[in-house]
């Protein structure tokens, strides 16, 4: 029997609710997707730099002020990163954490303690997220110039979407080191406090001081 116009609204509808629940809604950006974290690459010498802590192989690589996760590189001002693996014999554990790494810059005598992931969501940026273009900065004086440039206008200030904070701090936190004991090769980001320019750096040695022993890399700046 034909469907009646009630009955072919009624499928209409059905099919738009259906469609905004699977999709989103039009217009509305694509749900975010599920952050992952960092593997461990197939061996250490797929690394800059490996060293063994008794039966413990740390190897690490030096990414500068980017932050590289398995959705996008991201980047921080504020600190620099190293991806660190660790290897062991089949099925081995062994504590994980930040707090077992420093890392000396330059030759300097007190290293400096890696620090936690929550720290770096500060200063996180997308370089490939732009502002959206905005109006006219406001003057000062609140005078007309005519379209001419004022030196002494405020510029609008940017404000990065919640969502995209969001997401990037998502990221780093499931590419950061994972904490607690885990089944060996384990893998993930650490931080270190470094506002200065990467070219500046001459010299790095990433110490790990953990449960295994321990054992200093040369990385290359």
């Amino acid at each position: 029997m034909p469907f009646s116009h009630q009955s072919r609204t009624g499928a209409g509808i059905v099919a738009v609710l259906t469609a905004v629940l699977c999709h989103g809604a039009p217009g509305q950006d694509a749900p975010v997707r599920e952050a992952k974290s960092i593997p461990p690459r197939a061996t250490p010498a797929d690394y800059q730099a490996h060293a063994q802590a008794g039966t413990l192989t740390v190897a690490a690589e030096f990414t500068g002020h980017s932050v590289p996760t398995p959705e996008a590189v991201l980047s921080t001002e504020d600190y620099v990163v190293v991806e660190v693996g660790l290897f062991g014999p089949p099925a081995a554990r062994v504590k994980l954490s930040y707090e077992h790494f420093s890392l000396r810059i330059n030759g300097k005598k007190a290293p400096s303690p890696a620090q936690p992931y929550t720290f770096v969501f500060k200063s996180l940026k997308d370089p490939e997220w732009a502002p959206p273009v905005s109006a006219e900065p406001k003057s000062k004086t609140g005078i007309n110039t005519g379209g001419k440039s004022d030196s002494g206008s405020t510029p609008a200030p940017v404000h990065v979407p919640i969502e995209l904070e969001r997401a990037m701090e998502l990221r780093v936190q499931k590419a950061s080191l994972p904490e607690g004991e885990r089944v060996l090769p384990g893998a993930g980001l650490i931080f270190f406090q470094h506002r200065g320019k990467t070219d500046g750096i001459h010299s790095l040695e990433l110490i790990y001081n953990g449960p295994a022993g321990k054992a200093i890399l040369t990385l290359q700046p």
